[in-house]
């Protein structure tokens, strides 16, 4: 009779447990969440009384729980966070789709070599005159 035990097929998604089966990831925030929430228990309870410095530590202490223990698609909940403010608030917004139109440059040329046409058509015929005026002078 043999033990068989399930193996994942996907290895990169388990974590090495440090203590407690926690990762020493969650180690630290639940750490810090008690460095907060403890004292502040104790300074608090004094002067609002017991129930309401508890749901204050709880309130305190609950960001370094969701810190330690949220991840989304591999990504701990730091980055995902960094990644939304990111998104929202140092790139830029919206990046419209542009195209450069051709057409619209073909047109635009073919209007600036008719405008120098006409101006050197003009000119043309003012030196003529301009000539002739000369001529008939002496």
């Amino acid at each position: 009779m043999s033990i068989s035990v399930a193996v994942p097929k996907n290895l990169s998604g388990i974590k090495t447990k440090v203590a407690l089966n926690l990762t020493k990831r969650q180690i630290i925030c639940f750490g810090a969440a008690a460095l907060t929430g403890i004292p502040l228990y104790f300074f608090a309870k004094g002067a609002i009384g017991t129930q309401a410095a508890a749901l204050i530590m709880v309130g305190v202490m609950l960001p370094f729980f969701f810190l330690g223990t949220y991840e989304k698609d591999g990504f701990p909940a730091e980055k995902i966070l960094y990644f939304m403010v990111r998104q929202k608030f140092l790139t830029p917004g919206i990046r419209p789709y542009q195209s450069e139109n051709l057409y619209r440059k073909l047109e635009e040329k073919e209007k600036m070599k008719k405008e120098v046409r006409y101006l050197e058509a003009k000119a043309g015929s003012g030196r003529k005159k301009a000539g002739s005026k000369k001529a008939g002078a002496r």
